[in-house]
């Protein structure tokens, strides 16, 4: 059963992949700025703070009059809104797709569901983030299709999970939801954890492992950098997601996929590494949508839950759902 702590514990071996480790501290560099890759600052009121995202324009945006389907990339556990465009070869792919704005948002540590309950005076609705505000920014400045043949959600991990919890949630507004190596169980591993009266723990380092993780929290929150959202600690949401069974089954993929109608499904991809522990979520998935007769589009292919995988597996899932929106569009014959 998932517990917080193996995300929490994940970072560190995820932030080693990201740089040169040496025998006495991480080597750390940030990464360079692709090419048409730029960040918008604006205030969510649905955590009631200022927030950022990337977006990954067109070449020919800034010439052209014409509107282009959107992609918002969700990014995993422990990362933030500059993970895939800067690191994880997304804004090369949009930019070769050229057609498409790629939006990535950031949803901290949140698992993009409204929190149940909050603390310190926190606003943690971080579904609505999402759902409300982020498009709707993109919407209202940017030129974008607008509409539900337009509009496609996917993310890695955590990100996985939070697509399909928020596609299956709001079905009327994606075309396509999909995942990359997917924390799918999520929801139902907290239903199950709130079921059995177990209290959630917090992750324990060793003081190694705990140099890197300051020295690693410390570089990125210099790059992350919103006031008062980027450490670590400020990131992860003081509350509780879930408060009941009940709640956490509402954000359950392997629930809330029978609430919705066939006739209203977004197309659904999923992929994941053969050497990575929760391809037996993404095959479970896979196995319920087989029975359900619900079409899907599913990749395994060998690699881990890191960063080598990531880079190779948005491309074939980028490349899949930009053409699932065209279609829809009618731009292909």
């Amino acid at each position: 059963m998932l517990r917080r702590f193996f995300w929490q514990s994940f970072l560190v071996s995820y932030l080693c992949s990201l740089a040169a480790v040496s025998a006495q501290k991480l080597e750390l560099s940030p990464a360079e700025i692709p090419p048409g890759l730029s960040t918008v600052e604006f205030f969510s009121s649905a955590v009631n703070r200022t927030m950022k995202f990337d977006i990954v324009l067109p070449q020919d945006y800034e010439t052209s009059t014409q509107r282009y389907p959107v992609l918002y990339l969700l990014h995993g556990y422990m990362q933030n809104y500059t993970i895939w465009g800067r690191n994880l070869a997304a804004s090369f792919y949009a930019r070769n797709l050229d057609d498409l704005i790629l939006v990535l948002p950031d949803g901290g540590n949140s698992w993009y569901v409204n929190y149940a309950s909050n603390e310190a005076g926190q606003l943690n609705n971080w579904e609505d983030h999402i759902i409300e505000d982020v498009i709707r920014h993109v919407d209202e400045n940017f030129r974008t299709e607008a509409r539900r043949e337009g509009r496609a959600i996917a993310g890695l991990s955590m990100g996985g999970f939070g697509a399909f919890a928020l596609g299956l949630r709001h079905p009327q507004m994606f075309i396509s939801i999909g995942s990359t190596s997917g924390a799918l169980s999520y929801a139902r591993t907290e239903a199950a954890r709130i079921e059995a009266g177990v209290e959630d723990a917090p992750a324990q380092r060793n003081p190694e492992n705990q140099a890197r993780f300051e020295q690693a929290d410390a570089f990125i929150a210099e790059i992350v950098a919103i006031p008062g959202f980027s450490t670590q600690e400020e990131r992860t949401p003081l509350g509780k997601a879930f408060d009941t069974v009940e709640q956490a089954k509402a954000y359950d993929p392997f629930e809330t996929i029978y609430n919705v109608p066939k006739s209203q499904m977004p197309h659904i991809y999923l992929d994941s590494g053969t050497e990575d522990g929760l391809i037996q979520e993404a095959r479970e998935l896979v196995q319920l949508l087989m029975v359900n007769n619900v079409p899907f589009d599913y990749m395994q292919s060998r690699g881990q839950h890191n960063s080598e995988y990531w880079r190779r597996s948005i491309g074939h899932m980028m490349t899949i759902q930009h053409e699932v929106m065209q279609r829809a569009l009618g731009n292909r014959p």
